[in-house]
């Protein structure tokens, strides 16, 4: 079959990037990345044929200036440009702009991204259109007054919406009457900082919402098609979490009555190319035709779309280049069917125990399950900036039945080992174990009810720590002499951090092969110690049981650094080098240290000024997140080594204390 393209530009960087190289490689279609100065050595420059710089690391420079990008296109001799998602994927301007230049935009018309690009004027189109949408105002009004009336009229609780955007922000749920003007203010602030627009529309609030979406496919000959549907209700703070498709609980009725209002959907806009139709459904009871809302559509390739690509066998990114070359779609409705369940969770850099903060570093070791189809951007020795989003991979699997799927996926995050930066992949993993979410009983606010029980800390157990220590230390017990000694049994005493918590503890070699770790809470002794590669496997025990482990050791900046991913569980060591703490440290004494690489957005302490406990010192952002860092307790600021706009490496001194009068 022609490739649809002799060459094409994907303007985007990361997973999506690298996921549409390895479909226009396999169509025989060249492709050219672009990247910022922080992405120069990433995995998707790698891949592409070729590569062009279009700016500095941050994405307003880079990933969103649109005229770099089609200069790019044209220097290379590409015919068309995708998008992949986020950044310019939604832009109308940029469309009309690549059209422009003669080249193919590879998704949907400007008008048609327009038309669903304000969720106000998208839902009066769709009501135009037959489909079903949540009750609310979506008029043009602003005024408090009217506003507030609104809501009376629905009945409370309400759900106020910024009208651009996503993500949860510009978006409160207001309980009562005598709430509704403050959450509006903070409403229209939030979008007006993130959107430039600060107009919201209301809505009923669903008590017990899922989030189910149905994927449409179009093309320019007027045909419209779907993929069926996926379910999206795993979410915090209004971000996906877990996907699957299909949806659990969903019945023919429900998936006709739903699929065919996003066909309407899609044919009410002409649309072209990939789009998802995303529906509200009530989700205090058994799926319902007529309980299902409209919310809004996304005129791009979604996140979560390898889950439809795993129940219907088809390349998503194929089909988009495909259209967008002219062809009619590949397959007609009647040819489109459901096989098995398929899973997605999305593997983020952040830190489930620190309030899902994100985080920074370099990945000094990454392994995914091979059992699973892992969608990554990144690989072994690459760093996650504070410039972009933190998404490591996507962990996707698929089973004949959603218990199988299921099952699969909470083993392949179990054997998920990312070194180097804390990770969200144990909260994953809790999550897919969990007793109602393997049942299906899935609503949006799952999460927030089970965090606590989904955030859990194992402990570190003795065999783990013996382990990394006889890893660490590259100790060999089975070599000739390893343990002999004139005066005794060879001991080497050990130390380690792991959570701020000291462990002290003295390794044997008794001469016989094995390895004895003591001063714990339990006696450990290790017997027939192999290592391949990270894989540390030995007995122990009386009846030896046989324990495996992954290990990853590097050196870092206060010692040696130890990852232990051992029955599905990561642990991050230090083995304290004195000297190297001392480099790094000086005689600071007491200091705030940036907790990850970032961009200081502000410095409020002041040289010589004393300031007391809590009293906020700087501010840091990393990944469109601002962290404030405080004071530990009362003191003078002695030293500040930062200033505004100057990005900090994780684990930078940022300021000095002092105690007050010293």
């Amino acid at each position: 079959m022609k490739p649809p393209f002799s060459k094409l530009l994907i303007a985007n960087r990361g997973e999506i990037a690298c996921r549409i190289i390895a479909t226009a490689r396999r169509l025989g279609v060249k492709t050219v990345a672009v990247f910022s100065d922080a992405d120069a050595r990433a995995l998707h420059v790698e891949l592409a044929d070729e590569a062009v710089r279009i700016g500095p690391a941050p994405a307003t420079d880079s990933y969103l200036d649109a005229n770099a990008i089609i200069a790019a296109a044209k220097r290379t001799g590409a015919e068309a440009i995708h998008p992949g998602y986020g950044f310019l994927s939604e832009n109308p301007e940029f469309v009309e702009a690549v059209e422009a230049a003669g080249l193919v935009f590879v998704g949907p018309s400007a008008d048609s991204i327009r038309a669903m690009g304000l969720k106000d004027a998208a839902k009066r189109l769709m009501e135009k259109a037959g489909v079903p949408v949540v009750p609310g105002y979506h008029g043009e009004a602003q005024e408090v007054v009217v506003l507030a009336a609104k809501a009376n009229e629905i009945g409370y609780p309400v759900l106020i919406k910024a009208r651009a955007g996503g993500g949860g922000k510009g978006m409160r749920k207001v309980d009562d009457q005598r709430a509704f003007k403050d959450a509006l203010g903070a409403a229209k602030r939030e979008a007006k900082s993130a959107f430039g627009d600060d107009r919201v529309l209301v809505e009923k609030y669903v008590a017990t919402p899922r989030h189910i979406e149905v994927q449409v496919f179009g093309d320019s000959h007027g045909n419209v098609v779907h993929l069926f549907e996926r379910d999206c209700s795993l979410q915090r703070r209004h971000q996906k979490v877990i996907e699957e498709a299909p949806a659990p609980g969903m019945t023919d009725d429900v998936r006709a009555a739903m699929t065919e209002a996003a066909v309407k959907a899609a044919q009410a806009i002409n649309y072209s190319g990939a789009g998802t139709i995303e529906f509200i459904a009530d989700g205090s009871g058994p799926l319902r035709s007529d309980g299902f809302w409209f919310m809004e559509m996304n005129t791009r390739l979604q996140v979560e779309h390898p889950v439809t690509e795993a129940i219907t066998g088809q390349d998503l990114v194929e089909w988009q280049l495909r259209v967008a070359a002219g062809e009619t779609l590949p397959l007609s409705q009647g040819d489109i069917a459901i096989s098995g369940h398929a899973f997605e969770a999305r593997l983020y850099a952040e830190d489930p125990a620190n309030g899902f903060l994100p985080a920074t570093g370099t990945l000094h070791h990454l392994a995914f399950d091979q059992n699973a189809r892992n969608d990554a951007g990144v690989r072994s020795g690459d760093a996650i900036t504070p410039f972009y989003d933190p998404m490591i991979a996507k962990v996707i699997t698929h089973g004949e039945t959603r218990d199988e799927a299921l099952s699969k996926l909470g083993t392949a995050l179990r054997g998920t080992h990312v070194a180097g930066t804390v990770t969200n992949a144990a909260f994953l993993a809790t999550l897919a174990s969990h007793e109602g979410f393997a049942r299906g009983e899935v609503d949006t606010g799952l999460i927030d009810r089970e965090n606590s029980a989904l955030i859990v800390s194992e402990p570190l157990t003795e065999a783990a720590i013996a382990l990394a220590a006889v890893t660490a230390l590259e100790l060999d017990p089975a070599a000739r002499f390893a343990g002999w000694r004139l005066w005794g049994d060879a001991s080497h005493p050990v130390r380690f951090m792991h959570g701020g918590e000291e462990l002290k503890r003295r390794l044997l070699l008794p001469g016989d092969g094995s390895v004895v770790l003591e001063g714990g809470a339990e006696t450990v002794r290790l017997r027939g110690i192999v290592r391949e590669g990270t894989k540390v496997s030995a007995r122990t025990g009386a009846t030896g049981a046989m324990i495996e482990a992954n290990i990853a050791v590097w050196r870092g900046i206060e010692g040696t650094e130890i990852s232990i991913l051992m029955d599905g569980v990561a642990h991050d060591l230090l083995m304290p080098d004195p000297l190297a703490v001392a480099a790094h440290h000086g005689d600071l004494g007491d200091a705030i240290l940036a907790p990850m690489t970032g961009i200081v957005r502000a410095v409020t302490a002041r040289e010589g000024v004393a300031v007391d406990k809590g009293d906020k010192l700087v501010v840091l952002e990393a990944m469109k997140m601002e962290t404030s860092l405080t004071a530990p307790r009362a003191g003078l600021v002695a030293e500040i080594f930062c200033a505004e706009g100057e990005t900090v490496d994780g684990g930078a001194v940022l300021l000095r204390f002092e105690e007050t009068g010293s």
